[in-house]
C-alpha cells in the first residue's frame, strides 16, 4: 500500500505535496501541519509518486538544504509563504495597464 492509499489522498492533494515538497523554501514541518507526512514519509512519498531519476534529482536538492527544516532556519523566517504572496489579490504585475 503507498503512502496516498494509506492516507487516503486525493489527486489534487498528491500533486500539493509534491509542489511543496520541490519547493525550496517550504520546510517539512509545513507538510506535517497540512498533510501529517513526517519527512520520512515524504521520502518514501515522492519515491512513490516519481520516476526514479526525478527523484534522485529531488534528494541531490534536498540534502543539507537549511531552508526545508524549520530549525535549521535563519532566525526571522517562521512563515510557511512569502509575506507578499496573498492568496485573495491577483498578480498586480500581470494586469495590463489602462490607457
Amino acid at each position: 500500500m503507498t503512502i496516498a492509499q494509506t492516507y487516503n489522498l486525493t489527486y489534487l492533494q498528491v500533486n500539493r505535496i509534491l509542489e511543496m515538497a520541490w519547493e525550496d523554501r517550504t520546510p517539512f514541518e509545513a507538510i506535517a501541519f497540512q498533510f501529517q507526512l513526517q519527512e520520512k514519509e515524504v521520502i518514501i512519498f515522492m519515491r512513490e509518486e516519481m520516476k526514479l531519476s526525478s527523484f534522485k534529482m529531488w534528494r541531490k536538492r534536498m540534502a543539507g538544504r537549511k531552508t526545508k527544516h524549520a530549525k535549521r532556519r535563519t532566525e526571522g523566517i517562521d512563515r510557511f509563504k512569502c509575506t507578499l504572496q496573498t492568496a485573495t489579490m491577483p498578480n498586480k504585475n500581470s494586469r495590463t495597464r489602462k490607457k
